[in-house]
This record gives C-alpha cells, structure tokens and sequence, in this order.
C-alpha cells in the first residue's frame, strides 16, 4: 500500500492526513454481513454496495436460513449459514473473508455507506500503516428513536454526499470503542482475534470486546474518512428482558475478561439501569423498558450469586 503519504496525530488525537490522487496497490475488500430475518434490509444494503466507487473484492452475507436472503441474490454474493448469534454469524464470516481480503468490513444489515465509503477506508489504511481498525462517521443512528426509515436514511446520505467538501482533509481520532455497525479491520492485523461466542444472540457490547483484542495490534480510531446512516430497525433485535440482563452481565463478564475498562462498564451498567427505571414512568412505543428492567434485576442477582456468565440469557423465560 501507499506509504508516501503520512498520518500525524495532534496532541487532541485529531489526525489530518494527506490525500493521494491514487491507491496503490488496491486493497481487496471484504463485507462481511451478519443478519436474521431481514431480507429487505439486505437488499437495500446491496444496491449501495453495488455502486461504491471501490468495488469490494467480495461480499459475504452470514444468515442463518434461505428466508434471510432477498431475492434474486448476485451469484458472485458468498453466503455461509449456521445458527443464529451476532457472534457466531460474524466469526463465520470472518474465516471465510481472512482468506479473500487485505481489510474486512463489518456492515450491520440496516447501514447505508455514502458511495466512497470503501475508497474512503482504502485512502485510510494506505495513509496510516499502524491502524489495524476504525469505524466511521455515522449521520445518523436510529437506535434510539425507533429505526429510521429507507428513504430517510437515503435523503440524508444524499445530502451529506451534496455539502461535503471532498478535498477537506479527514479527522482521525484514537478510540477504545469501534461501533459494530460499520467497523474496518486490517485482515493481517486479527489474527487469533475473534467474536466471543460467550455473548450470545445479539452480543451486546460485542464490539468493544473485539476491538479490545485487536488495539493491542496498532491504533484503533475514529474516524469521517467514511460514513453512512445506522438506522436502527427493530425487526430481529433482542427483546426486552434479554437485553436487560445483558446490560449487566456483559459490561461485567468484559471487564473480567480484559477488554472492558472498569470505569466504562460502571458507566454503562448505570447509565442503562437508570435509564430504563426512570423511563418506566414515561416509556418508549419501541422500547420494553418493563422487560429490560426485568432483566436488569436478574442480572443484578445473577452476580450477586457469583453467576457471571452472558450465555445465562438463553434460559430466560
């Protein structure tokens, strides 16, 4: 890759890198897509990926059955199925793809990339030769308010592509925190690096732990040198009381295991416990804040039993 061009680092962790004309040699890209029962999404999530101004050398799509698929799939779209777990679905696609690729990309099904977003992760990784991983900018996130719909997210991917001014410098920043629904890493960089399968279903927090291997590999950052829209569509998440317990067993289980800074998982295990309490009284049409309280407290005594163990939420009734 490039290396001509170099990544400086400001003592506030803002990086303004050069841009080259050109990417030499160019990197084979490879998507990785976990996914349960969202065949539409998938869909939509293609046909932005079929226009980006650097094609990916492959895109694998980790399902757990045929009627995840859309219809009417490219024959060039790799597919591997095994059961269900955010987790499971990615290490699947990670041994297929380490094979095939120089940079990996993680896509949640519901993201839409701007249409240089992998040109964009390509100048990044030519620029920076010490950056194993980065997740980008995103525009919008719709977790919190219910998902966001196709055609929001579209016009707001338009609109940005229309303001920005291409020629602008991209900002880097060190993080300890990739956001799983759009994360790159350097295939060379991961190794014996994997998904834990002990957090299982939607593997919260799945991707603090992953990035939390691999930054011992080189920097991990933030980034705008890519972006899209995360629209956060409910169909296919964890419901309520799972999620709940999650809140609180898996910030715990990480900060045992290594990859989760104390502080941060008293931060979040508070901040989430609080949230769904307080929001009882006045709760989201979206949000189970009844189940997750649930699950909160059968996590609180889980750990209060010495039972620190995330796969506990599969004998959730």
């Amino acid at each position: 890759m490039a290396s001509a061009a170099k990544m400086h680092f400001s003592p506030e962790g803002i990086g303004v890198p050069l841009t080259p004309a050109v990417i030499t040699p160019t990197p084979r890209i490879a998507i990785v897509v976990a996914s349960i029962r969202r065949a539409e999404e998938i869909g939509q999530l293609l046909s932005h990926l079929a226009v980006q101004t650097l094609p990916p050398f492959s895109i694998i799509l980790s399902v757990e059955q045929p009627s995840d698929l859309p219809p009417g799939l490219p024959p060039d779209i790799n597919v591997v199925m095994g059961p269900k777990g955010l987790t499971q679905q990615r290490n699947r696609g990670l041994e297929l793809a380490l094979s095939m690729s120089d940079l990996i990309v993680f896509f949640d099904d519901d993201f839409i990339p701007v249409s240089d977003a992998l040109e964009g992760m390509a100048r990044l990784f030519a620029l920076a030769p010490d950056i194993v991983a980065a997740t980008g900018l995103v525009l919008r996130d719709g977790v919190k308010r219910g998902g966001i719909s196709y055609n929001e997210a579209l016009e707001t991917v338009r609109a940005y592509e229309e303001q920005r001014v291409k020629a602008q410098p991209a900002k880097v920043e060190h993080t300890g925190e990739l956001y799983g629904c759009n994360m790159v890493f350097r295939s060379a960089a991961i190794g014996a690096c994997r998904f834990d399968e002990t957090l299982p279903l939607y593997g919260w927090q799945e991707d603090v732990d992953f990035t939390g291997q691999i930054m011992k590999k080189g920097s991990t950052v933030r980034t705008n040198a890519f972006a899209g829209v995360h629209r956060g569509v409910n169909k296919g998440r964890t419901q309520g009381t799972a999620l709940g317990y999650s809140q609180i067993i898996n910030p715990i289980y990480l900060v045992r295991k290594g990859t989760m800074r104390p502080v941060k998982a008293l931060i979040l295990v508070t901040k989430n416990f609080l949230a769904n309490h307080i929001r009882l009284l006045r709760p989201e049409p979206f949000i189970d804040r009844i189940g997750r309280c649930r699950g909160n407290w059968r996590g609180i005594f889980d750990l209060l039993c010495r039972r620190c163990n995330p796969e506990n939420v599969l004998t959730l009734h």
